[in-house]
């Protein structure tokens, strides 16, 4: 079926998850395969992954931690490079991810998002609580993986 609307909109780009669902949620999994399995048999020309950035995850819990917090959500040693909900780690090195999409004026609107999602208050308690200029700060870019490409990361809108 999304093949069908891929072609019937001609889409020239589709955005899903990164292979193992930014954390390994069998749902985002799932969006993946049928996104890419989607993309191809539609021809879309242009797939994007939706992912974190685990190179940024580093730096920012290790700026929390000279800042005097713990660095982590639960108060626990957190390493991002650690085994998620799939036993990978979280998202994607910084090195493997091709572009960065500025949404930082989008933020607090996401934010009001996360805490309006019922499944996301137990898995994302700590990010909703963050201050605003904290939130902001992990959460003012998104990151994408093209599909095949070895570009380097850079900063730009999907589209051009």
């Amino acid at each position: 079926r999304l093949a069908a609307i891929l072609r019937a909109e001609q889409a020239d780009v589709l955005t899903t998850y990164d292979w193992h669902g930014n954390y390994g949620h069998p749902d985002h999994i799932k969006v993946h395969q049928v996104g890419h399995r989607a993309a191809a048999l539609a021809g879309t020309p242009a797939v994007y992954e939706a992912t974190m950035n685990r190179t940024e995850m580093t730096r920012f819990f290790e700026m929390a931690k000279e800042a005097g917090g713990s660095g982590s959500p639960d108060g626990e040693d957190w390493d991002p490079n650690g085994p998620a909900d799939d036993g990978n780690p979280m998202g994607t090195p910084e090195d493997e991810i091709t572009h960065r999409v500025d949404v930082s004026s989008y933020v607090l609107r996401k934010r009001e998002s996360i805490r309006c999602h019922k499944s996301q208050i137990t898995d994302a308690g700590f990010f909703s609580t963050m201050p605003d200029e904290q939130f902001a700060f992990a959460f003012g870019h998104e990151w994408f993986i093209k599909t095949g490409s070895s570009e380097p990361l850079r900063d730009g809108w999907l589209f051009e």
